[in-house]
């Protein structure tokens, strides 16, 4: 296995950082495989799809590091809290917004979750591409993002066949794009108003999150 580690000013912090996130992820095998993963899309290269990060991190491990990526399904919640309670400390309070905004992938193929002929930002034109909502929390000049949703267009959504083929579940269907970010941001309301009195953000005429 070649050397992981990453520049030292990260490397000092990377591990403290990290490790709520593993906490949260709780199983053992995710535990083990997440670093990897992280570091992998932290160090140099162009490439992050999983061939040749693997190929950089984790040379002979392509399939366990796919698994991690693209097979095992867990619930994401827990892992979006430590992200949220993160976020809020570093950005939220008076002056910070919310952010939403329609991100695209351009794709060229027609086999990736959700890619069809439509609007691209990216391209400044209508083109075959993914299209998500994005949330981010911003202040002042420094923005972190902290959701990122998948649309799934509606043609998509009608033939449940190939949402099989694309290993799609099947309480995933079709939203509109608002539907998504009105849903995004109720979560989160709700997560800020769930934590303890000494977690939570003080109140504000602003938003926190």
């Amino acid at each position: 296995m070649r050397d992981l580690s990453l520049p030292a000013a990260v490397e000092r912090s990377f591990d403290q950082w990290l490790e709520p996130f593993l906490v949260a992820f709780g199983h053992k095998v995710r535990r083990k495989w997440a670093p990897i993963y992280v570091r992998g899309l932290l160090m140099p290269g162009e490439r992050k799809s999983v061939e040749p990060l693997a190929a950089r991190v984790a040379p002979g491990d392509v399939e366990q590091i796919h698994h991690f990526v693209a097979t095992s399904r867990w619930d994401t919640e827990a892992v979006e809290q430590v992200l949220l309670k993160k976020a809020d400390a570093l950005l939220g309070g008076a002056g910070a917004h919310l952010i939403i905004d329609d991100t695209a992938i351009p794709k060229k193929g027609e086999h990736s979750v959700g890619v069809a002929h439509q609007y691209c930002g990216q391209l400044g034109k209508q083109a075959n591409c993914q299209s998500l909502v994005s949330v981010t929390l911003a202040r002042d000049e420094m923005p972190l993002p902290i959701a990122l949703r998948l649309f799934l267009p509606q043609a998509w959504s009608e033939d449940r066949a190939r949402c099989r083929r694309a290993m799609v579940p099947d309480d995933i269907v079709h939203k509109p794009k608002w539907q998504i970010a009105l849903d995004e941001i109720q979560r989160i309301r709700r997560a800020v108003l769930s934590r303890t009195p000494v977690e939570r953000i003080p109140e504000t005429n602003a938003p926190a999150l």
